[in-house]
């Protein structure tokens, strides 16, 4: 069977991940697109394997904040495993690419029947909590430098390149501060010889220099993901 690229998918038994394959589409993911909004019902699940996603929370018509990222490693949608069909967070394409999509219905039959899919996603819904605890915390405790440092190797380990494009406003959006801090923050990255970043692109020069500038949240979040979906994590949700 061909590669998948969806790290969900490919941990299940042969037979699971061919009857999951089955009922999938293959869909193409285009930046800015919304695929969710809070308290809407979920009519498809996401399992990307090129694109990834930003989840935001969103609170009094404020702008809202990103609490967590969804590329390769996980799925859009985890919560129906719950038997919720409402999304608690708006779900905003960060990065263009390619996803499985699969009928929220046919997905819950799907689930029901495969033992293996609902062990892994009780375990990958234990890994969105655990991210979406760490970035409300990390948004209150932690310097926007190292947020920032944070934020850059996340989308970098779902970007899967070294390159990538996001505007100062967007970063703010996410990020949850004023474009001016983050303009201060990513010039005091490239100071430092870490980045390379002009108009909107960047460019990470050093990854393990940019580990040691981020905030804690980052190793953290690698390794709870390694602990709790077997083997070692491809991405730090």
């Amino acid at each position: 069977m061909a590669t998948v690229q969806n790290h969900l998918i490919e941990r299940l038994p042969r037979k699971d991940r061919v009857r999951l394959l089955a009922i999938c589409e293959p869909v193409q993911l285009a930046l800015s697109e919304v695929l969710c909004e809070p308290g809407t019902p979920t009519r498809h699940v996401y399992f990307p394997t090129e694109g990834f996603i930003s989840l935001v929370a969103l609170l009094d018509g404020s702008p809202g904040v990103e609490v967590g990222m969804v590329g390769r490693e996980g799925m859009l949608g985890a919560q129906v495993a719950l038997g919720v069909v409402t999304s608690p967070l708006h779900a905003l394409v960060q990065g263009p690419g390619a996803a499985w999509r699969v009928d929220t219905g046919a997905f819950r039959k799907e689930l029901a029947a495969s033992a293996a899919l609902q062990r892994g996603l009780n375990r990958y819904l234990y890994v969105l909590m655990a991210q979406q605890a760490a970035s409300a915390a990390c948004l209150r405790f932690h310097l926007i430098g190292p947020r920032l440092a944070r934020w850059l190797l996340m989308t970098q380990d779902r970007a899967h390149s070294d390159s990538f494009h996001v505007t100062q406003a967007f970063l703010a959006y996410m990020l949850g501060v004023r474009r001016v801090g983050v303009t201060a923050a990513a010039g005091a990255l490239q100071r430092s010889g870490l980045i390379e970043y002009h108009r909107g692109d960047f460019r990470v020069l050093d990854r393990s220099g940019l580990e040691a500038a981020a905030c804690g949240c980052y190793a953290a979040g690698r390794q709870s993901y390694a602990e709790l979906l077997d083997g070692p994590s491809p991405v730090a949700p």
